[in-house]
């Protein structure tokens, strides 16, 4: 059934109280800038059909419903293209089309921010061989030395020659491997445990001899 005329008072004082809720609204929300979201909550009021006045609440995909129309989108559309689309849809039960404000009746809930997520510090590939309570590949700080290497290895075994300790190093550009002693005690002519090691690094822990 369409929507005939309604008596001029009635029209004339409807007005006036929607004219007064846009000048408050106004204050707050300039229409032409304004982005609905999800969980908005809008004041829909149709001046020529008061049973048409309702809040509806923005959908989390945009969207709210409102009869005679259906589904409306909203999400990240403006006040006023809300309303010239809500006035679009009714057209066509009206004799002509209605006059309809929205307005913001409450703000949605600010959006949660993600939780950072963190980043892993960068980490060189190390192998350890031999003597070591945890031989295999080592994922170290780029900044580890020989010494610290081995601790991470979970140190050395009761067999492990502790005065031939090998550093491997393997030349980047030609292949070439580079072979350094390292005396786990400090003592005689070796590289010293604060040697830092770069990718791809390789230790080598032998067994002791005999009488080693």
């Amino acid at each position: 059934m369409k929507v005939k005329d309604l008596p001029m008072l009635a029209i004339i004082r409807s007005f006036f109280i929607f004219a007064a809720a846009m000048i408050a609204a106004t204050g707050a929300f300039a229409q032409g800038a304004y982005q609905i979201k999800s969980g908005d909550a809008l004041q829909i009021e149709v001046l020529e059909d008061p049973n048409l006045n309702r809040t509806v609440l923005v959908l989390p995909d945009g969207s709210f419903n409102f009869p005679l129309i259906g589904s409306i989108q909203a999400g990240g559309k403006s006040l006023s293209s809300v309303r010239s689309a809500l006035s679009s849809g009714l057209a066509s039960n009206f004799n002509t089309p209605p006059t309809v404000f929205v307005s913001i009746a409450a703000l949605g809930p600010a959006p949660v921010a993600a939780p950072a997520v963190p980043v892993a510090p960068p980490t060189i590939d190390i192998f350890v061989m031999g003597e070591v309570a945890a031989p295999g590949k080592l994922a170290a700080s780029p900044e580890i030395t020989i010494l610290q290497a081995l601790a991470q290895a979970g140190g050395l075994t009761r067999f492990a020659a502790r005065k031939r300790v090998e550093l491997r190093r393997a030349d980047s550009e030609t292949g070439v491997i580079t072979r350094y002693r390292y005396n786990y005690d400090g003592t005689g002519k070796s590289i010293k445990g604060s040697t830092l090691l770069i990718p791809g690094d390789v230790i080598v822990v032998p067994a002791r001899r005999l009488f080693e």
